[in-house]
C-alpha cells in the first residue's frame, strides 16, 4: 500500500513538471475577435468621396502648369538688361517725354555755357584795351581818335558824351550839361548788363524746376508700376523693380540737367557782375574827358573875354 502510494506521487510530480503543462499553447489567451481587427479596410474606404478635394498626385499637374505661366510671364514682363537706353526704351510715353524734355533742357544749358564763355570773354578784352587806349587821352576827341572806328560800349559812352556836349553848346551851366551825359551813359549801362545777362535767366529756370519735372516723371512711373504689380497680382522684386528702375531715371536726368544749370548761373553771374563794373570804370571814364572839355571851353572863353577887354 506504501508502495502504491509512492508511485502515484512521483507519476505525479513527473507530470507537474513536464513543459506541456508549464507553456501556453499558441493559440490560447487570444480573443475570437482578434482577427477582425486586422483585416484590411475595404477598397472603397480608399477612395475620396465625391465633393472633396483631390488628392496630391492629382493636383501636381495643376500647381506645375501655374508655375509654368508664371514663369512664362516673369520672362516677358522683365528686361534683359537694365541699361538707361533699355529702361528709356521700355518706359511709359510720359516718363519718356519728361526725359527728351530734361536731355533738351541738359543741352540748352552746355549751349549757353559755351556761348556766354566765349561771349564774356572777347567783350572783357575788348573793355580793357579800351580803357588802357584812352587812359593818355585829354579830350573826347583825342579818346576817340585813339579807339578809332571799334564798336564796344566804350565807343558808345564816348560817342553818347559828345553829342551831349554838341547838343548843349551855348549853355552856360556845366552841372545839366553833365548830369544829361551821365544820364545818357547810364542807359548805356543798363542795356549791356540786359545784353550780357541774356540766356541767364533760363539757366536759373532749368536749375530750378528739372528736379521737380524729373520727379514727376518717378512718380508716374512708380504709379505705373504699382499698376503693373496689381494687374500681375505678385510682389516679386523682379517684377516691381524695372519700373522703379526707369521711373528713378527720370530722376537722375532732371538732376543731370539741374546741377551744372545751377553751378554754371552762379559762375556767370560772378563774371556777368566783373564786367559791369568794367562797364562802370569806363563810364566814369567818358564823364572825366567830358568835365575836362568843359572846363577847357570855360577857361579859353574866359581868357579870350579878357584879351577882347583890354
Amino acid at each position: 500500500m506504501f508502495r502504491t502510494v509512492l508511485k502515484l506521487a512521483a507519476v505525479a510530480a513527473i507530470v507537474l513538471a513536464s513543459p506541456t503543462h508549464a507553456q501556453q499553447r499558441p493559440g490560447e489567451g487570444v480573443s475570437p475577435a482578434a482577427p477582425a481587427v486586422v483585416q484590411a479596410s475595404p477598397p472603397a474606404a480608399a477612395q475620396a468621396a465625391p465633393g472633396q478635394a483631390p488628392s496630391a498626385p492629382q493636383a501636381a499637374p495643376g500647381a506645375a502648369a501655374a508655375a509654368e505661366s508664371a514663369a512664362t510671364k516673369l520672362s516677358i514682363s522683365v528686361p534683359r538688361e537694365l541699361s538707361p537706353w533699355s529702361m528709356f526704351m521700355s518706359a511709359d510715353v510720359v516718363v519718356k517725354a519728361v526725359m527728351i524734355g530734361l536731355a533738351f533742357a541738359s543741352l540748352i544749358t552746355w549751349t549757353i555755357f559755351l556761348a556766354k564763355m566765349i561771349e564774356l570773354s572777347v567783350v572783357q578784352q575788348k573793355v580793357r584795351s579800351a580803357l588802357k587806349k584812352i587812359s593818355d587821352a585829354r579830350s573826347l576827341a583825342e579818346a576817340q581818335f585813339a579807339l578809332g572806328s571799334k564798336e564796344g560800349v566804350l565807343p558808345s559812352l564816348l560817342a553818347a558824351s559828345m553829342r551831349e556836349a554838341r547838343l548843349s553848346a551855348g549853355i552856360s551851366s556845366d552841372a545839366g550839361i553833365k548830369e544829361r551825359a551821365a544820364s545818357s551813359c547810364a542807359e548805356i549801362v543798363r542795356a549791356e548788363a540786359r545784353r550780357v545777362r541774356l540766356g541767364m535767366g533760363l539757366l536759373a529756370t532749368i536749375g530750378a524746376t528739372s528736379p521737380f519735372v524729373g520727379l514727376f516723371g518717378t512718380v508716374w512711373g512708380i504709379m505705373n508700376s504699382f499698376i503693373g504689380i496689381s494687374k500681375a497680382q505678385t510682389t516679386n522684386l523682379a517684377v516691381v523693380a524695372p519700373g522703379i528702375a526707369e521711373a528713378l531715371l527720370a530722376t537722375a536726368i532732371g538732376l543731370v540737367a539741374a546741377i551744372p544749370a545751377v553751378i554754371i548761373y552762379n559762375h556767370f553771374a560772378r563774371v556777368t557782375k566783373g564786367y559791369l563794373e568794367l562797364v562802370n570804370r569806363a563810364s566814369g571814364a567818358a564823364a572825366r574827358l567830358l568835365s575836362r572839355d568843359l572846363d577847357r571851353t570855360h577857361v579859353g572863353g574866359g581868357a579870350m573875354s579878357r584879351s577882347a577887354a583890354e
